[in-house]
């Protein structure tokens, strides 16, 4: 499979992501079935370039991020008895972790630029600002921080347009953590908001991560 068609099987996310936003900015109750279709959707070009990729571990790791990516996007559908938010957590935080194995292992091809450091600072400003409204849930959101800026903080290390989707990701859960533990403050726009960074961050970071391994696989 060449990359121009895997590139292309990128379209029907793009567009799933385009009418989700739009349907959340409307506040339409579609907005929450088009949600649950996006990662499936991503995986469709991950799974045209298994052929092609010698490293079969980089696709089972990508494929492992979208799969906690979905299980965290459909936590309230499957565990309904569960609370939402930690099993949130720890659904992403796994994806992350997938994330950070497969930039620092397979794909990192450079030092860590300096500026990355902003990802340091930005989990303790992060601490400091959300931390007292966390309550309980303090550890968790402080680790899920750590792997979230480690996502980043890697990211930089590969190609630019992982890195772009690195820092898009980190964007999109900073958002969403105003969103959580400071709702008065965040306006209702902030809502499409996290979703139009996540979804291009996402894309972003799984496009970058096929081009890499179809670039190691046609050497």
């Amino acid at each position: 499979m060449s990359l121009r068609t895997v590139l292309w099987a990128f379209v029907p996310y793009a567009m799933a992501s385009a009418v989700h936003v739009v349907l959340l900015a409307m506040e339409n109750p579609l907005a929450a079935p088009t949600k649950l279709i996006l990662m499936p959707l991503l995986a469709v070009p991950v799974l045209l370039s298994i052929r092609r990729a010698r490293r079969r571990v980089s696709i089972l790791l990508i494929l492992t991020a979208l799969l906690f990516s979905w299980l965290r996007a459909a936590a309230g559908s499957l565990f309904p008895d569960t609370p939402e938010l930690p099993l949130m957590l720890g659904f992403f935080g796994v994806a992350h972790i997938a994330y950070i194995v497969l930039f620092a292992r397979f794909l990192g091809g450079r030092r860590m630029p300096w500026w990355a450091l902003a990802y340091a600072a930005w989990w303790i400003v992060m601490m400091f600002t959300l931390g007292p409204h966390t309550g309980a849930l303090l550890p968790a959101v402080g680790g899920y921080g750590v792997v979230l800026a480690g996502t980043a903080a890697m990211a930089a290390r590969c190609s630019r347009l992982i890195a772009a989707g690195g820092a898009l990701f980190l964007l999109s859960d900073t958002i969403l953590a105003f969103r959580l533990f400071l709702p008065d403050a965040m306006p209702s726009w902030t809502s499409p908001a996290v979703m139009s960074t996540y979804t291009l961050g996402q894309g972003l970071l799984i496009a970058g991560a096929l081009v890499r391994l179809h670039e190691k696989a046609a050497r």
